[in-house]
């Protein structure tokens, strides 16, 4: 059963948009800067994980499985959340995406001290961080019960884009809320790709700053009408 948001329909999408935005951010950093994995997006490290028995695929399995294993912890802490604190949805939600703000923080500080390198072994440190913060992401996104909006991914997505179309005999309903998933999403990839030709550290502390931004919109927005 669907977790009912605190605020209105628009703002709760809003907020998730921002964690998708937060999402595209974050993978560009992975993919372009920690060895071609995915820390949010699953679906190509288990791709990885299959070349793995294909000898000299060129592919970093380690990295791969490190963020697949971490990315099911998330989920699993983001469960663990959900279970225990969703009585009152606005404090789960408050304790869940701050979780997410200081891992992003502090995963931002240590790797713009050096402490964590994007080549030598500690990325895979860098790895797992980001893929815990992604994996209580999306378990908790997936509570609202929309299915355009994992906030990490697009395959479903794009799929009813197709399916729904006046193309295939659909209505098109819910349309624009897909399209704006992807191009969301799409968006937040090109700006850390951007960002990644100078510099890596602070677009983690962007993609920070917008599930902060989420959260406090989720905090003190408007509560939902029950009429």
């Amino acid at each position: 059963m669907a977790v009912e948001s605190p605020v209105s329909q628009r703002l709760t999408i809003a907020c998730l948009l921002l964690l998708t935005f937060a999402t595209g951010l974050v993978d560009a950093v992975s993919v372009l800067k920690l060895g071609h994995v995915f820390v949010a997006n699953m679906t190509g490290n288990v791709i990885f994980l299959g070349f793995w028995l294909v000898p000299h695929s060129g592919v970093d399995v380690t990295a791969a499985l490190v963020a697949f294993a971490s990315f099911v912890s998330g989920a699993v802490m983001g469960g663990r959340f959900s279970r225990h604190l969703n009585a009152d949805v606005r404090r789960w939600l408050a304790i869940t995406l701050a979780f997410e703000v200081v891992m992003l923080v502090v995963l931002s500080v240590l790797a713009g001290a050096g402490v964590l390198d994007y080549q030598d072994n500690t990325k895979l440190l860098l790895i797992a961080g980001l893929a815990v913060t992604f994996g209580v992401q999306n378990s908790t996104a997936q509570q609202f019960g929309i299915q355009e909006l994992s906030t990490t991914v697009l395959t479903t997505t794009i799929v009813r884009i197709g399916f729904d179309s006046r193309v295939a005999g659909g209505t098109g309903e819910r349309e624009k809320l897909r399209y704006s998933v992807v191009l969301t999403m799409c968006a937040g990839a090109a700006v850390g790709a951007t960002m990644t030709r100078y510099t890596v550290a602070p677009i983690i502390a962007l993609a920070a700053a917008m599930v902060a931004l989420s959260g406090t919109l989720f905090w003190l927005g408007e509560r939902r009408s029950r009429d």
